[in-house]
């Protein structure tokens, strides 16, 4: 198992992450990973786990998948919501997945924000994890993922050799950033291109605009954007919020006028002075969906 020294500011901070380091876990054996390319970093698909002390731990989790339009991963939308939501006793998990950038196309982005589920419930014994609370969390493309995820997941393989493939990929909650959720008029053309390519058939195109997709049997969804974003349009907030309501499934939207895309929490660790109010919506939120203190 490799580890990443957490920083000095870090250590020093009122959040208790466990010992001093954050454990770097990969989502398949060495040589067994799904779809790989080659063995590099850049193929190897990770969970970097956050975890609070174990006396302040409610059993909740949260897979992050951060932004970067498939062509790379924000740390300020990955690490940053890990240790914010750390202090609500909610152990984390920010995912590195494999991207366009580096020759992975649809389904492999798909495929690896699913193993992490499962295997944060296969290990959730590990973690002091509930595995009926598990959720996924992401922004922008990694909002795209999340919610793909969140429309696409199965219950598992029951007779799965590899016990993490039993598993359901189904989040138990969905928490949506100003997310890419159309590949249709109101996309973000980078993120499209490097999940699925130049020239993509219609009906993947069709099947990966998520606000087509959206399921009764689904999560309850929380999701905020900013009416001023000019990269990804709100309407992917709107459309999927309506798509929620038509099928009956839970969710909070939050419209926000101001604030470029990106913007993240607008705060920094250790203190966390200021958030956007976004964060404390969703800690509203994840309270009353038993996934707060």
């Amino acid at each position: 198992m490799k580890f990443l020294r957490v920083p000095g500011a870090i250590i020093a901070m009122s959040i208790s992450i466990l010992a001093q380091n954050e454990p770097v876990l990969p989502l398949w054996p060495a040589g067994a990973v799904s779809g790989a390319r080659g063995d590099g970093t850049n193929d190897v698909p990770t969970l970097t786990a956050y975890l609070p002390q174990a006396d302040q731990r409610t059993g909740a989790a949260m897979v992050i998948c951060p932004g970067g339009g498939y062509g790379g991963l924000a740390q300020h939308e990955g690490r940053d919501y890990a240790l914010y939501l750390n202090r609500e006793g909610i152990s984390c998990f920010v995912l590195k997945y494999r991207l366009g950038s580096h020759g992975y196309r649809h389904p492999i982005m798909l495929g690896d924000a699913a193993r992490a589920v499962r295997l944060v419930r296969a290990r959730a014994g590990d973690w002091g994890v509930d595995p009926g609370r598990v959720g996924i969390m992401g922004s922008s493309a990694g909002g795209h993922l999340a919610s793909t995820l969140i429309t696409h997941f199965d219950s598992g393989l029951p007779d799965a050799a590899d016990p993490i493939d039993r598993q359901s990929s189904r989040p138990s909650v969905g928490v949506l950033c100003y997310p890419v959720i159309s590949l249709g008029k109101f996309t973000h053309q980078g993120s499209k291109n490097n999940l699925l390519g130049a020239e993509p058939a219609p009906e993947l195109v069709e099947d990966l605009s998520n606000e087509k997709r959206v399921r009764k049997d689904g999560p309850p969804v929380f999701l905020w954007h900013t009416v001023e974003d000019k990269a990804v349009p709100v309407e992917n907030s709107l459309l999927f919020a309506q798509a929620l309501r038509d099928a009956g499934v839970p969710f909070d939207l939050h419209l926000y006028e101001k604030g470029r895309h990106g913007i993240g929490l607008m705060a920094k660790p250790p203190q966390f002075e200021n958030p956007h109010p976004w964060a404390a919506d969703l800690v509203f939120w994840l309270r009353a969906n038993r996934f707060g203190r």
